[in-house]
């Protein structure tokens, strides 16, 4: 019998505060739920505006902690309410100064497993993050969860294939990755990048990026999220490029072993010779 996960994800508009942004996703949730869905995402810290576009202390005070924190409970008792796996990236304040740009995992009954905090930090115009966050300091966790083994890779970090493939050899079925990416800097790379390393590392990514313009900066979010399968492949279409929206689409997780045997990417990797690439 196939491993068919129907998964899902969220591409949303800043509403102007943190309540209703918190409040219409659990909307999406529900609305997801109701399609039969068993795993949802959310962009990246998707309870506050992309407010890395600039540089000013007094947004440092939409950090909370992971897993202590009100989102991140309110998350839990929606996972319970909806029996699905949920993706929550969110500001995590650890101690004062200590600031991270971090996703939390939470099972089906509303458990929390982990979390993984963004390895690679930008500091470019419109994406000042390196004033916010530190740089993570976690790995790159894969957790059993109700549905398979889940990993997170967030936005900036897509670019890094290393962290790619730790989360394959941790055995990862379905990679999210949430982003908040603009028009003009990387669009072109955004359908490129996510499907060659869902190849390279055979398994399913789940792409997902913020939409339209908000109010710290000019940074036009422009959507098209998607999940793609471990051939590089769309499945089914993907997200509007101005609107929001949730994407509930089914995932044949068998084909993970199919690619893996056919390919054998896995078995011919040369980890004796890749030593140079960590030198400094």
């Amino acid at each position: 019998m196939a491993q068919v996960v129907r998964a899902a994800l969220v591409q949303a508009t800043w509403t102007g505060d943190t309540e209703s942004m918190i409040a219409k996703h659990e909307e999406h949730a529900r609305r997801a739920a109701a399609q039969g869905a068993q795993i949802i995402g959310f962009q990246e810290v998707f309870n506050a505006p992309y407010f890395c576009q600039v540089q000013e202390p007094e947004h440092y005070g939409w950090a909370e902690a992971v897993p202590d924190g009100p989102t991140v409970r309110r998350m839990q008792d929606l996972a319970r309410e909806t029996g699905m796996v949920i993706v929550v990236p969110v500001f995590e304040l650890e101690s004062e100064g200590f600031y991270y740009n971090t996703a939390a995992v939470i099972d089906a009954d509303g458990s929390y497993l982990g979390k993984y905090r963004k390895h690679h930090i930008p500091q470019v115009k419109g994406f000042w993050e390196k004033y916010y966050f530190r740089p993570g300091n976690l790995g790159w966790p894969v957790f059993d969860t109700a549905v398979g083994r889940i990993g997170v890779y967030i936005c900036y970090d897509r670019h890094f294939p290393e962290g790619w493939r730790q989360l394959g050899l941790a055995g990862a079925q379905l990679v999210y990755n949430p982003s908040a990416t603009s028009r003009g800097l990387s669009a072109y790379l955004w359908q490129l990048e996510q499907p060659a390393s869902a190849v390279a590392n055979e398994y399913f990514v789940a792409a997902i990026n913020r939409v339209g313009q908000e109010e710290y900066g000019d940074n036009d979010f422009y959507g098209t999220s998607y999940f793609v399968d471990p051939r590089g492949q769309f499945v089914g279409e993907v997200a509007s490029d101005k609107d929001e929206e949730l994407v509930v689409r089914d995932l044949d997780f068998d084909l993970i072993k199919e690619v893996r045997d056919q390919w054998a990417f896995y078995r011919d990797r040369r980890p004796d010779a890749y030593g140079g690439l960590v030198q400094p």
